[in-house]
């Protein structure tokens, strides 16, 4: 049996996959889930979307929470979301 920190090498984030999955679906367009996690970019990209589409672009900061809740994800390092 293998343990997720032999399984990646760089070891396990310390970011968790539930947290960031439920800021995404609760505040995704605002995109506090991705901040969270550390990717600042697409945090402030689904931030902008909802603004010039007028909230309309927030179902995609709602979509990927549940993608994050479903799939994990990994932090700004590059590290697995822990469970």
């Amino acid at each position: 049996m293998t343990t997720p920190y032999q399984q990646h090498p760089q070891g396990v984030s310390d970011k968790s996959k539930v947290v960031a999955g439920v800021l995404g679906i609760l505040l995704g367009s605002l995109g506090v889930g991705r901040f969270y996690m550390g990717h600042t970019k697409i945090g402030v990209l689904q931030l902008v979307v909802t603004f010039v589409t007028c909230g309309i672009g927030g179902l995609w900061g709602t979509i990927d929470g549940i993608l994050i809740l479903v799939n994990g994800g990994v932090d700004g390092q590059g590290r697995p979301l822990r469970d």
